[in-house]
């Protein structure tokens, strides 16, 4: 036998053996330090934008944890239901979560998730815009850091509509007298009875001067701006503007319908002005955005922001790891990242002055000018079932009757708020 065929054996369990023997100081070996796992639970993102920013955060951590993305479903509620289910059983797998803006208020509540407090407070509220802050608090306490925002734009074709209507007295006039020249005249909303038709009646009372809870969460408000607001609804769903399937109408039909050049006007967020240049390029060429429609010519509008904040699970690990990185999945350059690929608006107020955001978001100044004038949806633990009362009462908005349907909702969010009755 070949002698160095025997010595070979030998030599490799002598290094084996070195390998295990511990440092001259008593230290283990860097390389056999185990780096913490960290579960990010998100929306599915298409883009890569979410999968980049979780390996930039693996990188920078420089080997103390690791970032694993987790999509979640594609509906909210079932985004929600998964969460909730496993933070009650208290799932310790659960670190870094990504919340609807609606969602902190219950669990924070409940317990699930970590309120944000010293040095990562601090790191968190800089520059970040106050509408997207007040998503992501309770009771005074933040509890979230949020990642990206969201706010819808009157988009509308420059060719039929030379002049952007301000309010929606003008904009309903506007859709009458297309619809009598025979021209494409329909205005896309969300109309489906679903958490789109509460977010529009919460921009248009919002608009109005008024809210749906009081100060203090603890009672509906309503009343009159609530009527004014319901109105709005009715009079745009029993004239010639709306759209025939109104009453199903979700985000994604609304861009359908503007892009197969049936419409004039579309309320809607962002990510509509990519889809048209890829797939309508010569109605691209007339499609234009202004501010969201004003309910009163003296009182700016106040679009409800959407958007995503980053909370820590109760039960996690390695939470202060997780606070690390959640500051760092909300980054500039990730934030950056999430807006060029992904399209979702930043809530670092200084990026809406990059020019690399300029160039790709033209409406970056308007964008911007909707979040400081956004409007927050009630912030209660009850939120979920207030929603759903709300989209019931108002569907289809067609039937609505304004002043009924307004009492119906107070008799239903109140039971909501103080979990009685029956929520439909």
């Amino acid at each position: 036998m070949d002698r160095r065929g025997m010595r070979r054996p030998l030599a490799l369990a002598a290094l084996l053996l070195l390998a295990s023997v511990p440092t001259a100081c008593g230290g283990s070996s860097s390389t056999s330090t185990a780096r913490a796992q960290l579960n990010w639970y998100n929306f599915p993102d298409d883009s890569g934008a979410l999968q980049q920013a979780a390996d930039n955060c693996t990188k920078a951590s420089g080997g103390r944890y690791v970032v694993k993305y987790n999509k979640l479903p594609r509906a909210a509620d079932g985004q929600r239901q998964q969460l909730v289910r496993r933070l009650a059983a208290h799932d310790k797998g659960l670190d870094i979560l990504g919340l609807d803006v609606t969602w902190a208020a219950e669990f924070a509540q409940a317990g699930w998730i970590r309120p944000w407090a010293g040095a990562d407070r601090d790191t968190a509220t800089n520059d970040t815009l106050p509408a997207s802050l007040e998503t992501a608090t309770w009771k005074s306490k933040l509890y979230a850091v949020p990642y990206n925002s969201n706010t819808q734009l009157l988009w509308y074709r420059d060719d039929l509509v030379p002049t952007p209507p301000t309010t929606w007295a003008q904009m309903l006039d506007a859709a009458r007298a297309l619809a009598k020249a025979g021209k494409p005249h329909h205005v896309e909303i969300q109309g489906a009875q679903y958490e789109g038709l509460t977010v529009w009646f919460n921009t248009l009372i919002e608009s109005a001067g008024g809210s749906i809870l009081n100060a203090s969460a603890t009672t509906p408000s309503l009343g009159a701006p609530a009527v004014k607001a319901a109105g709005i609804m009715h009079e745009l769903a029993t004239s010639p503007a709306a759209d025939p399937s109104l009453a199903n109408q979700m985000e994604d039909t609304n861009r359908l319908a503007m892009e197969s050049g049936g419409a004039a006007f579309e309320l809607n967020y962002p990510f509509v002005y990519p889809s048209m240049k890829a797939n309508q390029p010569e109605l691209f060429k007339h499609f234009r955005w202004a501010a969201y429609p004003r309910v009163y010519a003296d009182q700016a509008s106040r679009p409800t922001i959407g958007g995503i904040d980053l909370a820590i699970g109760a039960y996690s690990r390695h939470p202060d790891l997780a606070h690390q990185a959640a500051l760092c999945l909300r980054n500039r350059d990730n934030q950056m990242t999430a807006a060029l690929k992904g399209g979702l608006p930043p809530t670092l107020r200084s990026l809406y002055s990059n020019p690399e955001l300029i160039a790709s978001y033209p409406f970056a100044a308007d964008i911007l000018s909707a979040l400081e004038h956004a409007s927050v949806r009630p912030q209660t633990p009850a939120y979920q079932n207030i929603s759903i009362a709300i989209s019931h009462t108002l569907s289809p908005p067609a039937g609505i009757n304004p002043d009924s349907a307004v009492s119906d909702m107070r008799r239903q969010i109140s039971d909501a708020l103080q979990s009685k009755g029956l929520i439909p």
